[in-house]
């Protein structure tokens, strides 16, 4: 049964409400998550002011590593140069390649620590191609931020093992490799800041800073907005001041 006139003009007034309100609330949703990481990068801004942790500092569960990231700290230990792993598909300075990470197995705790040691380009020709790294011998010691397990990516299968991988799960590395990995990870310091744990050994460590995308938020943010406004003014024009203008003036 057709609607009438009135009945035209309450579904178009509801569905305007509706989608004005969702709209306005996705809005203000991208504001809070800018909010949100803004607080974030304050917060870890702080952290990396606060005093320099060592080994026997660090966080031995999850609960106790996230107030714990981004934190500096000082290691001493050993290379387990191999159980190296390359993770696939990692950008750094606009370019795509691999992060090398390794476990420094801690000097003085039964821990190791999964290092992220730096960027490495991919070889164009075959992708399978792994570059030379050097690890050092013996005891080392290094500097770094203290910072969550490597970023997921999507992969369309899990990971078989291998040196070159997607992804690395810090459980299930800890159980492939029989270390007792820390629940964290450390970005190895940049390369203005060498330390002889890693000095030479050609990797790039232009680590991205954890928020530096709020941009985005609000640009979402006044997408939605403005497609609220859009919504509204339409309504307005179309359902209140177009049907009082004289007839000849629509024309």
């Amino acid at each position: 049964m057709a609607l009438s006139a009135r009945g035209r003009a309450a579904v178009i007034l509801v569905a305007t409400i509706v989608g004005v309100a969702v709209t306005g609330n996705l809005g203000a949703w991208q504001l809070r998550r800018a909010a949100q990481k803004i607080a974030l990068q304050d917060a870890l801004e702080s952290r990396a002011t606060l005093s320099v942790l060592a080994a026997p500092d660090l966080a031995r569960d999850a609960a106790q590593a996230e107030t714990q990231h981004y934190r500096r700290v000082h290691l001493r230990g050993r290379w387990v140069a191999a159980r190296s792993v390359f993770l696939d598909n990692r950008q750094m300075a606009g370019r795509v390649g691999f992060y090398l990470v390794t476990p420094l197995q801690l000097e003085g705790r039964r821990e190791a620590v999964l290092v992220q040691r730096g960027w490495v380009p991919r070889d164009q020709r075959d992708r399978t191609l792994l570059p030379p790294v050097p690890s050092v011998a013996g005891i080392v010691e290094l500097d770094g931020l203290i910072a969550p397990p490597p970023a997921r990516l999507y992969e369309f299968a899990p990971s078989t093992g291998g040196a070159i991988r997607q992804n690395l799960d810090l459980g299930e590395f800890s159980l492939e490799t029989g270390l007792a990995l820390a629940p964290l990870s450390v970005l190895e310091s940049t390369p203005q800041s060498d330390s002889p744990g890693n000095a030479g050994d050609g990797l790039l460590r232009q680590w991205p800073r954890p928020a530096v995308d709020v941009q985005k938020h609000y640009g979402y943010a006044f997408q939605w907005f403005a497609l609220a406004a859009l919504m509204a003014g339409l309504y307005v024009w179309f359902q209140l001041v177009l049907p009082r203008r004289p007839r000849d003036a629509r024309t």
